[in-house]
């Protein structure tokens, strides 16, 4: 197998979200962090936890292997047992994503989907975020409204962390001294200035900034013939 596409490096790279997660609960929001979750699960990290999203733990092939009751579900999202991976209508250089709506919040340009669960996702266990399209406009000086928590607002909350940012383009963190977002890597094919050209605020760049790592060939096997033979992943990051 040969040509891994952009995707598929989407895919690793939030794979590897997971990686030494041990028994957690993984709550990937999207179809490439689905895969990701997927994927994470059948390879380095098998006591990863898998759910349907409403009351059953499912394995990889959405089968059931067990029961979520709500209590339960609620006790591994306010203990820090959770990796959730959301999306992030704009999101800022702390960390700070918006899902709600943009402009004023008295008077929005436009409604988003709300705040939802994400100052309870944020404040109470490790949330990444997928961003399918880097853009100024989703990677802003300032978010018009806080959902997502991020590092300048957290205050020390014990279970808070955002462990990385995916996007078309790369790979982020917040591995820097004042945890403002750092360029991890690169996806082939990308440069620093392209990011840089997309980014809305000063990004953290090293002298040397590492691609992101190439798929092994069962890795690549398992996303395009047991995870996604369907390809769905190429309708939401095309080649």
């Amino acid at each position: 197998m040969s040509g891994t596409t952009r995707a598929e490096y989407c895919v690793i790279a939030c794979a590897e979200a997971w990686r030494g997660g041990g028994e957690i609960l993984a709550s990937p929001m999207g179809v490439i962090p689905s895969a990701g979750a997927r994927l994470a699960r059948l390879t380095f990290s098998p006591d990863l936890l898998l759910t349907d999203g409403e009351a059953l733990i499912v394995r990889p092939d959405g089968t059931t292997e067990g029961w979520l009751p709500y209590r339960q579900h609620l006790e591994l999202v306010t203990g820090g047992r959770r990796h959730v991976m959301m999306g992030a209508s704009q999101i800022d250089r702390y960390g700070n994503q918006n899902i709600s709506c943009v402009g004023d919040w008295a008077k929005p340009v436009r409604q988003l989907l709300g705040v939802r669960g994400a100052p309870v996702n944020t404040l109470n266990n490790p949330t990444s975020y997928w961003i399918p399209r880097h853009s100024r406009r989703v990677f802003v000086a300032k978010v018009d409204m806080v959902c997502g928590v991020g590092y300048d607002r957290a205050a020390g909350a014990r279970y808070h962390r955002v462990p990385r940012v995916v996007s078309d383009l790369g790979v982020f963190d917040f591995a820097t001294p004042d945890r403002s977002m750092r360029l991890a890597s690169l996806h082939p094919g990308v440069s620093v200035e392209q990011v840089r050209e997309a980014t809305g605020f000063d990004l953290a760049v090293a002298d040397e900034v590492p691609y992101t790592r190439e798929p092994t060939a069962a890795e690549l096997r398992l996303i395009r013939e047991v995870i996604d033979p369907d390809g769905a992943r190429a309708r939401e990051v095309p080649a």
